[in-house]
């Protein structure tokens, strides 16, 4: 059978930092295959807000003319710099923008101000930036008096997300140089600092990553490729100053994007192929290939793509921290596994979009699927799907939610949600691409 064909978005998390990065540089930047999004927009706009010449010149590309290392706040009132519902332009963006000079306003939708950035903003503090909260300490909304930031050496806990760091790391070069110490008790996502680290790279910068066996054991330089995980008091970063290098920059397919349809052809009735995608990429959803061939999946990668064929699935057992967006898909093709899946190791996730443990839970359950909840994961046990006339579902206002439930539908349920347009947060072109897969 041949199978269905779909391209898969430009990559979201590298949107977003290939924005960062020439609107820091000094001179003038192409970035392409940027992705049209709801989140992207709001990076672009902040970064224009805080100085950047941004042009979108055509759907996804853009020329960009930087600041040569210094976003520019207000001097009165500060640059409001309204993130919606986008964490990553909150977390990335508070830390570069501390890093520039003047007053900066961060808020955002209602459910932002419910997230916390405290392990950020203490970290910041810590590096001598001034940030007054307006209502509760430790979350938006809040105001950055930047001056300048001094670098030198700061520790950083990600027991909430690891883009703290990820945002420490985009603005050390803009100080006199930062050592970033991994704390906390939670070891870290790695995937998402290696894509930032690989920006950092691309845009010129020069830095190192330390290691050691033991807290009182000395620090020896590693190939930062070479890592999988961030384990606190075991691994630093070292960020030289530096002006981030104007160039050309071409973002490549998104593997959060594509694995609705990738998790479509292990569930479905038709084999899916899905073009635009780095088999060999550092994004930490590239895991999804994993989790499906643990689950029986018939898989065959490509040169820039992956067929994924029906088969029949089985449960499995999966620590999902390294790719905690992926939940919500692998709980929809758990559904349709023969047995039990056990999600463990995302407790972070009650504090996304929505709460992506208790969400996914509820949704399967009105799908007459058998899950529950876990303190720091989810368990499913697969079976038949069946839903009352008139099932209404709730997508909790997640694109996550909206897309990995669309996968019911494959298996002869109503999906009718009460909020589908929600996609465009991050795949605007979600359900066009979908009727392919339907059809």
């Amino acid at each position: 059978m041949e199978p269905v064909v779909v391209t898969a978005p430009p990559s979201k998390s590298l949107s977003h930092r290939a924005l960062i990065g020439a609107a820091l540089a000094a001179g003038e930047s192409t970035v392409e295959h940027v992705l049209e999004s709801r989140d992207l927009t709001c990076t672009a706009d902040i970064l224009r807000a805080a100085g950047a010449h941004i042009e979108r010149r055509a759907p996804g590309s853009y020329l960009v003319r930087g600041v040569a290392g210094t976003p520019a706040g207000g001097f009165e009132a500060p640059v409001s710099c309204d993130v919606h519902e986008s964490g990553t332009t909150c977390r990335l963006l508070t830390a570069v923008l501390a890093a520039g000079m003047g007053r900066f306003r961060i808020h955002g939708a209602p459910r932002m101000h419910e997230r916390p950035i405290g392990e950020l903003t203490d970290a910041l503090a810590s590096l001598g930036v001034q940030i007054a909260f307006e209502a509760r300490a430790g979350f938006p909304p809040l105001v950055i008096d930047a001056a300048g930031m001094r670098g030198g050496e700061v520790s950083i806990g990600m027991d909430e997300s690891s883009q703290y760091l990820s945002g420490l790391l985009l603005a050390a070069p803009l100080t006199q140089g930062m050592t970033v110490n991994v704390a906390g008790k939670s070891v870290v996502s790695w995937p998402y600092v290696g894509l930032t680290l690989q920006t950092l790279e691309d845009f010129g910068i020069d830095f190192t990553v330390e290691t050691r066996d033991a807290v009182d054991a000395p620090w020896g330089a590693v190939d930062w490729r070479s890592l999988h995980e961030a384990v606190p008091g075991l691994v630093r970063f070292r960020v030289r100053p530096g002006m981030y290098r104007a160039g050309s920059y071409r973002v490549e397919g998104d593997w959060s994007g594509a694995s609705y349809f990738l998790a479509a052809g292990a569930v479905g009735p038709r084999p899916v192929r899905v073009e635009g995608l780095r088999v060999d990429s550092l994004q930490g959803d590239r895991a999804l290939l994993d989790i499906l061939t643990a689950m029986g999946a018939d898989i065959r990668p490509g040169e820039g793509h992956v067929v994924v064929h029906p088969a029949p699935l089985h449960g499995v057992e999966v620590d999902m921290g390294h790719c905690p967006d992926l939940v919500p898909t692998v709980a929809a093709v758990a559904a349709f596994a023969t047995g039990r899946t056990v999600v463990r190791n995302v407790a972070h996730l009650r504090i996304k979009e929505s709460d992506r443990i208790a969400a996914p839970v509820g949704e399967l359950r009105r799908a007459g699927v058998n899950a529950e909840e876990r303190a720091d994961g989810l368990v499913v046990q697969g079976g038949a799907l069946a839903t009352e006339p008139g099932t209404l579902f709730s997508a909790h206002g997640d694109h996550r939610m909206a897309m990995s439930l669309a996968l019911l539908g494959l298996g002869g349920v109503d999906v009718r949600l009460d909020d589908p347009s929600c996609v465009s947060k991050s795949f605007p072109h979600f359900w066009e691409l979908w009727e392919k897969v339907r059809a």
